[in-house]
């Protein structure tokens, strides 16, 4: 793992490598830059059996995703700050966002990318961070059920944890 590529400098114990962002397609990265984003929408939206989320779920979603820039990961850090990057303000289309199928076939596409590409440790820690995304947005408010425990479920099976 290298230095973060939003300029902070190495800590103790990463060694130097090239800039994590060339192993990947433009299309690699962006499902991996925009997949955390549609897992804090799809863990947020209201679906049969679980109630919709208030303002302190998405934050808490927000907090998670920008708790990435601390990660040990050289791709997470990456992830992070290509997210904090955009300037286009352009969202992917609601009903792309909220899609559960979608979703965990992006997720599937996205292990696939990184059992290709990424280093392992990168790879479980990407997949890891997106899992607690979920976590903190079903968490907020203490309104987690039967259905949050599946749509968490159903997102670790995608991303290989389960």
């Amino acid at each position: 793992m290298s230095h973060s590529l939003a300029g902070e400098p190495p800590s103790a114990g990463r060694r130097a490598a090239p800039a994590t962002t060339a192993v990947y397609s433009a299309a690699e990265w962006d499902l991996l830059t925009t997949l955390p984003g549609r897992v804090l929408v799809a863990a947020a939206s209201p679906t049969p059996g679980r109630p919709p989320r208030d303002v302190a779920a998405g934050l808490a979603g927000l907090d998670a995703v920008a708790a990435g820039r601390a990660s040990d990961s050289d791709l997470v850090r990456a992830v992070v700050a290509a997210i904090y990057a955009r300037h286009d303000g352009a969202p992917a289309p609601a009903d792309r966002l909220a899609d559960l199928v979608d979703l965990l076939a992006a997720c599937r596409a996205a292990v696939r990318v990184l059992r290709r590409r990424a280093d392992p440790a990168d790879s479980a820690a990407y997949r890891q961070w997106l899992e607690s995304v979920a976590a903190r947005v079903c968490h907020a408010g203490d309104l987690t059920g039967p259905a949050d425990r599946r749509f968490l479920q159903r997102l670790g099976g995608a991303l290989e944890l389960r």
